[in-house]
């Protein structure tokens, strides 16, 4: 009976499944990064696998069954893959221990025999993942997203045929950059802006006393609370001495507003409905009824801005002067970061009217995803994500990314945290995370290089209304 110890490297590809439908999700980006397609590949046991180069003998032909999407049928010769196996059949025979035989002794007839079908498969679905990056080279493609693989089955003597569907990335020529047109916000920090930035701190940083009197919006009140549906008790119905302020709109609508007006020792009765989109769903959109018991009524106390409130707030010197300087510098980077932003999507909007495209889904997705991923750092990426490489074409200069840029913009991002150093340090200690920051540079960049052709004009802008457009009537 024959052993096979650590000798084939069967599966390794990645793809040796004879299904009909098979799948390229988890090879595909390998297939992208190869730079050399005679790169010679080494199996567990240390043997050499031979490396298949089919591009001159294949056959191939691309049909264009959309805008964006291609369907590429490509078909290698029996005598190639045979040639192939032949070759991993003997190597094989150096490391497989077969009973009967001294090791590196076997019959070459022998260990076809024996692992023949096997090897047979792995070199398909080798075969399959470099005739298709060789074809897709060949064809001049670009796709966009990994392709979805539908072979024959692989039978001996009938070489290899496979169809491969994908979506390339659109073609492009730019309208001439002359046409964009920005409005850059033009806009100074005001003294009143400080002072309004101050007293925003300071309700972050406020206490709370206890008053004698009716509650009203802004206060805070200390409830007990009980509710029921139907009469009966359900899941969290309970509270006790639970902090409510009242306006901030955190509770089901009607609850704040029905202790407006309510004192120290109230005992009230609130009938409400919980919201249909509630995130409770066995109670959402039911009738509720709540018993309620005030135990205190409280209003705010704001810090006074001196000495000690600037060393609460990170300010060793205890300098207000300092504060205020530290307040506006914050305020100044959220500043440029809403013009760059506000810019960046001028531009964008005005490309995408200029240059209407299609857009891959695969890309889509993709993009989708990495929004997902990038919602801590909302803001960095300005909405929508450009390609660089659609632009490259079209821009005489070479656009990369130095190292002293990158190292300033993660030190941009870096700048509000408490200990900026340690920020920076995170970065660079996960290339990952670096190539993120180097894709957000790149595409600053881009639309630097874009506006430098376009039509700029300034437009002035208040802090206030740029920053919080949604609080201006």
């Amino acid at each position: 009976m024959a052993e096979l110890v650590d000798a084939l490297d069967l599966g390794s590809s990645g793809v040796t499944r004879e299904s009909s439908s098979l799948s390229f999700r988890t090879t595909f980006h390998t297939i992208r990064q190869h730079n050399s397609p005679r790169r010679e590949r080494i199996g567990r046991d240390g043997v050499p696998r031979a490396s298949v180069s089919v591009r001159s003998m294949m056959q191939v032909s691309v049909e264009s069954i959309g805008d964006l999407e291609r369907r590429m049928s490509v078909a290698v010769p029996e005598d190639q893959v045979e040639q192939a196996v032949e070759s991993r059949l003997k190597n094989l025979m150096q490391s497989v221990r077969i009973k009967g035989f001294r090791p590196g002794k076997v019959p070459y007839s022998v260990v076809k025999r024996q692992y023949g079908g096997q090897v047979r498969r792995e070199v398909l679905g080798e075969l399959v993942q470099r005739s298709f990056y060789e074809a897709v080279q060949q064809e001049k493609l670009r796709p966009a997203g990994a392709p979805s693989i539908e072979t024959r089955p692989a039978e001996g003597g009938s070489g290899l045929e496979f169809t491969a569907t994908f979506e390339v990335y659109p073609e492009l020529e730019l309208a001439p950059l002359t046409e964009v047109s920005v409005e850059r916000p033009a806009t100074e920090i005001a003294e009143a802006d400080i002072d309004a930035m101050v007293e925003t701190i300071r309700k972050q940083h406020r206490g709370w006393e206890a008053v004698e009197r009716p509650a009203q919006d802004g206060d805070r009140v200390r409830v007990n609370f009980t509710g029921t549906i139907g009469g009966e008790p359900f899941d969290g119905n309970e509270g006790k001495d639970v902090p409510i302020e009242l306006g901030s709109g955190r509770l089901i609508e009607g609850f704040e507003a029905g202790l407006v007006g309510a004192q120290a020792g109230t005992e009230l009765t609130l009938d409400l409905t919980f919201p249909e989109d509630y995130h409770v769903k066995a109670v959402a959109g039911k009738p509720v009824q709540f018993a309620v018991s005030v135990l205190s009524v409280e209003q705010a106390k704001l810090p006074e801005v001196d000495e000690e409130f600037a060393r609460k707030l990170g300010v060793e010197s205890g300098s207000v002067e300092a504060f205020r300087d530290e307040v506006k510098g914050n305020m100044q980077r959220e500043l440029d970061e809403a013009i760059k932003g506000k810019v960046k999507q001028q531009v964008m909007d005005q490309l995408l009217a200029l240059n209407p495209i299609s857009v891959p889904k695969a890309l889509v997705d993709e993009e989708s995803m990495n929004m997902v991923r990038q919602m801590s750092s909302a803001g960095q990426g300005g909405g929508r994500q450009l390609d660089p490489g659609m632009f490259r074409g079209q821009a005489e200069a070479n656009l990369s990314v130095g190292p002293e840029r990158l190292r300033q913009a993660v030190e941009a991002i870096a700048a509000p945290y408490e200990h900026p150093e340690e920020v920076v340090k995170w970065y660079y200690s996960d290339q990952h995370r670096l190539s993120e920051v180097e894709s957000l540079v790149l595409e600053e960049q881009v639309v630097e290089w874009i506006l430098s052709q376009a039509k700029i004009a300034e437009t002035p802008t208040s802090f206030q209304e740029l920053i919080y457009p949604e609080k201006q009537s």
